[in-house]
């Protein structure tokens, strides 16, 4: 009888119209994120446009009233105005009323900006409120963070306006162009391929390596010893991006000594890095531009054939899906699979295809960026890091 009414419900013809509806609602935000797109390439329209973003201050406040009003109507009118056509046009050709739901979404974007033209209704350009940031970027829609990235991070990313569809298309969710990037485990596999990566999307690595290790010129090298993490405190706060990758891996030595070191490198060492630059987040942009990457491999799921490598890694992605509740920046995970290392001689991915693979997933705004030959990582660990989060958030003390 269940089975029947649901039946029914899939086939019934309001049902139809309102996720048509809904359908019509995102293919209107995607018309205003082409469009926005276009006032970047498209020389006709790149002139209105780029009136629009002389108007705010790095706090979002105006520069000035008069250009404001003046960006509203060769900006925001427009841009309004072309998501009610197509959706009109859409709706019109396809008889389907349900898709009308988009051109009367659209309208609610269309009135406010000619009212904000005119001087009126400026409560409702609610990406642009002006104020300290208070909020680490949004996920899958656009707040206030992640759009103030597109003005003052880098203007030729983070285009999307509410859902971030095309961003992720595009792979401009994040932007790596300019920005500091340190490195830990840097003379590893890993790190060094992660180096190179950078180095081809603009960025300015910084290798932080704990042995003697040749780089080219335009990284900057920075020694440290494991213990003295807080001697790195000055280098951490010139950094936009940490990424904490260094490890070991005892493999089948269960001594003292073996638990002691495994624990040390791969759990603590990490969590006090970790601390220590979310400690650097003190300024509003920097809610916006810092982030925090994590390498905890695929042994926070998987066995690794490797007890005590297993079990520190384990630790150290359990203490860092704690710190993501309250974060003060993004925190993203690196779960790799076997690639080929010192650490793995018997890896069977490269580790210059993983850490290209590791990047192309960042700039889509991946926060567990998986990259793995096993396929049951990419089942397995979602599930894990959603219940565990429930869980520590449920636990948490108000």
């Amino acid at each position: 009888m269940d089975s029947q009414l649901f039946s029914r419900l899939l086939s019934s013809p309001l049902l139809l119209q309102f996720l048509l509806g809904l359908l019509s609602i995102v293919l209107a935000e995607i018309v205003r994120d082409c469009y926005h797109l276009s006032g970047h390439y498209w020389r006709p329209l790149q002139r209105l446009h780029m009136l629009h973003h002389k108007v705010y201050r790095p706090d979002l406040s105006v520069t000035s009233p008069e250009i404001y009003r003046q960006a509203q109507l060769c900006n925001d009118v427009p841009e309004s105005a072309v998501m009610v056509t197509a959706t009109a046009i859409l709706a019109s050709l396809t008889s389907n009323p349900g898709i009308w739901l988009g051109t009367v979404y659209s309208l609610c974007f269309l009135i406010p900006a000619i009212a904000r033209s005119q001087g009126y209704l400026l409560f409702t350009d609610f990406a642009h409120e002006a104020g300290d940031l208070v909020e680490i970027p949004s996920h899958w829609t656009v707040n206030r963070t992640y759009h103030w990235r597109h003005h003052f991070d880098q203007k030729n990313a983070y285009y999307s306006g509410h859902f971030n569809i095309l961003d992720r298309i595009l792979g401009t969710s994040l932007s790596l162009k300019g920005k500091t990037v340190g490195v830990t485990g840097a003379s590893g596999a890993m790190g060094r391929a992660l180096i190179q990566a950078l180095l081809r999307q603009g960025a300015n690595p910084v290798a932080f390596t704990t042995s003697e290790a040749d780089f080219s010129p335009e990284v900057q090298v920075v020694p440290w010893r494991l213990g003295s993490e807080a001697d790195l405190q000055a280098d951490l706060e010139a950094l936009d991006i940490l990424v904490i990758n260094h490890g070991m891996n005892p493999y089948g030595d269960y001594s003292a000594a073996a638990i002691q070191t495994a624990y040390q490198v791969n759990t603590i060492s990490a969590l006090r890095l970790a601390e220590l630059f979310l400690g650097t987040v003190t300024d509003s942009s920097h809610k916006a531009l810092k982030e925090l990457w994590v390498n905890t491999s695929e042994a926070e799921v998987n066995p690794a054939f490797s007890p005590l490598y297993e079990l520190s890694k384990r630790t150290l992605g359990d203490l860092i899906t704690l710190q993501r509740l309250n974060s003060p920046c993004i925190i993203r995970k690196l779960v790799f699979g076997p690639f080929k290392s010192q650490l793995n001689p018997y890896g069977v991915m490269s580790s210059s295809w993983v850490a290209k693979m590791a990047l192309a997933l960042a700039k889509r705004d991946f926060r567990d960026i998986i990259v793995t030959i096993n396929p049951l990582t990419y089942l397995l660990f979602p599930i894990k890091e959603a219940c565990q989060s429930l869980y520590f958030r449920l636990c948490q003390k108000k």
